[in-house]
């Protein structure tokens, strides 16, 4: 008696859970919660498609499936491939997505072929701003290589409330911020970095040929017009949410200040946290013989990493672990780290402005711009903040004859809306990060990589290719 008591209250709540009007109340609940969080209340215009949806039925949205007869296994299986890309689709928006390491940017802590697990729930999932999209496509639609998103619709920035916030030192996956521009036939380099160059040969040609010089500014501003007027470049301008996607260790903080000494970070005048896999650049002396590539290979040191600078002498990317390694070799005579000198201008560094003679190994001190703090500007170090004022938080800056002016208002302050990052890449010397673009808004961060749920070597065969011993590391 109790069993058919418990097996009737099974199927009454069974019944209800599938009665249309139940489905209907939630899915409506849940879109109105969403649009009221989005702030863009036009999407109440929605409202009628989920009725139909659920109660009035009048069109077949899911126009491949017939309502009048059994479908065909083809439509079956079509039917739950759509309904599988959907739900992937939102996993990856919401929950978490896979993203594989290109580049040794962050050798040796993560190499390239590693598979990463990203968590976008632990900053806290972002709404896309081009929800339009083919699926599992960032900027660039495979094989036919055009454009894999329309603009027709752009939400603003929203951010769901995270697990937890960025830290110091954490790994995290952001987009690309001077990804903005790209030129289609170098998507590797950045557009700005490019502009940089043109504007450097064409200085070096005036040089040459004796005429007069114009100002850096003038430079940079006739690449930037070459660039854009010459027909062999194709130029495409990303929403944050297209821009391609990085990964780095977080050094600073909104709030903190950075400094790099002889190659070593400083955050708040403290010196960061050591990691195993960190590497520089170093100079290797032999006593004339070769070091044998496969005594390299054993320590994960491929062709790549290594480069033979003459009969004696190499330049290798290595870690504290394999300079010990490589200094006990019978026929390496020294083993000295690469370093720029202190006040040597590096053009390629970040802010890219000769009063700020910074490099690779060599910089700061930077404040990193925290929400809502407010800091005073002037052309010392207005070029600093610049890109953001203009570019990130979008206001119309201009400076007429050395005055800031701020949406056409002179000013001397400067208020942050948002906070701001800096990442550095592991592999210190071969990695294109914030010394070279500078700080990574908020709105840019994608999510933290959890672990390592598959690594492939490039450099192996067959089942030797996948590094079993990395498989579920934690990323860190």
């Amino acid at each position: 008696m109790e069993k058919n008591t418990v097996k009737s209250g099974l199927k009454k709540i069974q019944e209800f859970l599938k009665n249309r009007y139940f489905k209907f109340s939630l899915a409506l609940i849940t879109y109105v919660l969403v649009v009221i969080w989005l702030q863009n209340y036009w999407f109440f215009l929605g409202i009628p498609i989920i009725y139909d949806i659920y109660i009035s039925r009048k069109v077949n949205w899911a126009f491949w499936k017939s309502r009048k007869k059994k479908n065909s296994t083809f439509v079956e299986w079509l039917d739950a491939l759509i309904f599988a890309v959907i739900a992937v689709t939102l996993i990856n928006i919401f929950l978490f997505q896979n993203y594989k390491i290109p580049t040794g940017s962050m050798e040796k802590s993560l190499l390239i072929g590693d598979h990463l697990f990203v968590s976008k729930v632990s900053f806290g999932p972002r709404v896309p701003q081009t929800p339009i999209s083919f699926p599992f496509a960032q900027n660039t639609m495979p094989v036919i290589k055009t454009k894999s998103y329309v603009e027709w619709i752009k939400l603003p920035y929203k951010r769901l409330a995270g697990l937890d916030t960025i830290e110091n030192d954490d790994i995290v996956v952001f987009n690309f911020p001077a990804g903005d521009t790209v030129i289609l036939e170098n998507t590797a380099a950045s557009y700005y970095r490019i502009v940089r160059d043109f504007a450097k040969n064409f200085k070096f040609n005036d040089i040459n040929y004796g005429r007069a010089l114009k100002s850096d500014e003038e430079y940079y501003k006739i690449a930037r017009e070459y660039i854009w007027k010459n027909p062999q470049f194709n130029i495409a301008i990303r929403p944050v949410d297209r821009r391609d996607n990085y990964i780095k260790r977080c050094v600073a903080i909104p709030g903190d200040t950075l400094r790099l000494i002889n190659g070593e970070i400083y955050i708040n005048g403290k010196p960061q946290k050591h990691f195993e896999g960190i590497q520089f650049k170093y100079l290797i002396k032999t006593n004339g013989a070769r070091i044998n590539p496969k005594l390299l290979e054993k320590m994960d040191i491929y062709p790549e990493d290594a480069q033979r600078t003459g009969p004696s002498s190499y330049e290798i990317f290595l870690t504290d672990k394999n300079v010990q390694k490589i200094k006990a070799f019978p026929n390496v005579v020294s083993v000295e780290p690469k370093l720029a000198d202190e006040g040597t201008y590096d053009y390629d560094i970040f802010p890219h402005d000769p009063k700020y003679k910074w490099n690779l190994d060599y910089f700061g001190p930077l404040y990193i711009p925290e929400k809502g703090k407010t800091i005073d500007i002037n052309m010392d170090n207005i070029c600093l903040y610049e890109r953001i004022i203009q570019v990130y938080e979008n206001n119309d800056l201009k400076i007429v004859d050395s005055t800031i002016y701020i949406n056409g208002e002179a000013a001397k302050t400067y208020t942050f809306k948002m906070g701001y990052y800096y990442m550095i890449g592991d592999n210190r010397h071969d990695s294109a990060d914030s010394r070279m673009w500078g700080f990574v808004p908020d709105d840019h961060i994608v999510g933290r990589p959890k672990f390592i749920w598959l690594s492939i070597d490039k450099h192996k065969k067959f089942l030797s290719k996948i590094r079993w011993g990395r498989l579920f590391n934690p990323a860190e």
